[in-house]
């Protein structure tokens, strides 16, 4: 969880620098990203954890005294699957209930995070527009940061002109005790005014120059402090969504979808009237053509019509059928999108029992604790799980497989992996052991040369 909260600063960290945040607010942040990284850091803890276990066991010989007391492995590895399967029912109830909370909270906090301005107020010889009507520039400030010269204030009209202008050699500025405005207060300038001349009176506009010794300017800083956005604006994505709510809202896609195919019908019946007229009809008499092409009987004019309707009719059964195309993809994206949220309350519980059985037997075999080999087997494990799942993920979006079996297919590779390392561990295998692997290849390269 360490590793992946400093992946989370380091990929996030120009939106939470220099923004005047509290810490608790980064806190809550990372408390929340914490609980939305579960899913990657539990099945690599079970795996990473179990390794470490059993390896420290082999190495200190107590799987040995295990089995010399007439105690098989699998029953020495009985307490520990009841404890993985604790963990994996609580790991489903988790991502049922609280995970869709937590990432409503992360989600909703982030965006907040990301909207929020800089808190660097009035940077040096930079034009400032985080006062809405105002844009400003500072020449240079001294090293108390308080003391500013070479000032210049642009206010904006309505219109968006800059023709109200103000000129200050130096100035003084700081917020009020309740933190909710900055002044400044300028010395020595000149502020320049142009407004309109009265209607009835003069149409030119009006020009103004006040010199002033000293003035005061107050700035709201309402928005440097972060606003945070409706928590129920995020319901709909998929990943706030419980299990009930995600077959609700999958079960009304699928239902919107299967009532436009039925619309699809009524696009195309007006058109087939005319291959569905029959061919006697009382009191009206057939027009009969004498020519094979129906049109060398029509007119120039009547020809002209008929093709321009037809034309007509084609292009708009084809706009029609385009964005019905589109829609159905977008939909059926949605469906998938439903699925692979779906599938993934579940994923995570196997995860951690197939990592387990890959874990606990791969310890006892390599009989290696601490940090070190166990680290290094864990992650190569953890990496042909995370990207077996993350490609079977991007193939079920794409509509290549089933949810079913695109979401699964991880957990299909691995378990049969951790059962057979389980009968080799049960058996003492030397599946690791670099000693019988150099013994046998000796013997080979002595029977070649024989």
């Amino acid at each position: 969880m360490f590793v992946l909260l400093m992946l989370f600063l380091f990929k996030y960290i120009d939106d939470l620098i220099g923004k005047g945040f509290e810490w608790y607010t980064i806190m809550q942040l990372m408390m929340y990203a914490s609980a939305t990284n579960v899913q990657m850091a539990l099945p690599l803890s079970v795996l990473l954890s179990s390794i470490m276990t059993y390896g420290s066991l082999g190495e200190n010989y107590e799987l040995v005294a295990i089995k010399a007391a007439g105690i098989s492995l699998r029953r020495a590895m009985y307490p520990m699957i009841v404890v993985v399967a604790t963990l994996a029912i609580a790991a489903f109830f988790f991502s049922d209930y609280m995970l869709p909370v937590a990432n409503r909270k992360y989600f909703s906090l982030l965006y907040d995070v990301r909207q929020q301005k800089s808190a660097s107020i009035l940077p040096e010889g930079v034009f400032s527009s985080s006062f809405p009507g105002y844009t400003i520039r500072v020449g240079r400030k001294d090293p108390d940061g308080q003391t500013v010269y070479d000032v210049m204030i642009y206010t904006k009209n309505e219109a968006d002109n800059n023709i109200n202008v103000l000129l200050a050699k130096s100035g003084r500025m700081y917020k009020t005790p309740d933190n909710q405005f900055l002044v400044l207060k300028l010395r020595d300038g000149i502020k320049y005014d142009e407004t309109a001349g009265e209607k009835n009176f003069e149409i030119r506009q009006r020009f103004t120059r006040f010199r002033f010794k000293e003035t005061e300017q107050k700035f709201d800083l309402s928005i440097f402090k972060i606003h945070r956005t409706d928590e129920n604006l995020f319901r709909q994505a998929v990943q706030m969504m419980n299990l009930k709510q995600l077959k609700y809202f999958g079960d009304s896609t699928r239902r919107q979808v299967d009532s436009a195919n039925e619309a699809n019908y009524r696009v195309i019946t007006p058109y087939i009237k005319y291959f569905t007229i029959p061919k006697y009809v009382k009191g009206i008499t057939p027009l009969k053509f004498t020519k094979k092409n129906a049109l060398d009987a029509l007119s120039l004019n009547q020809r002209l019509a008929a093709i321009t309707n037809a034309a007509n009719e084609v292009r708009s059964v084809q706009q029609i059928v385009k964005n019905r195309a589109d829609f159905y993809k977008e939909s059926f994206k949605s469906v998938r999108r439903f699925d692979v949220e779906f599938q993934k309350k579940f994923t995570l519980s196997a995860a951690c029992l197939a990592l387990f059985l890959i874990g606990a037997p791969l310890g006892a075999i390599i009989r290696k604790g601490g940090l070190g080999m166990p680290v290094v087997v864990s992650v190569i494990f953890f990496l042909i799980y995370y990207i077996i799942s993350t490609i079977g993920e991007k193939s079920v979006k794409d509509g290549d497989l089933s949810p079913l079996v695109g979401m699964w297919i991880a957990i299909m590779v691995l378990t049969p992996i951790g059962l057979f390392l389980s009968y080799k561990a049960a058996n003492d295998s030397v599946l690791f052991d670099m000693e019988a692997y150099k013994r046998f290849f000796t013997r080979l390269l002595k029977r070649k040369e024989s």
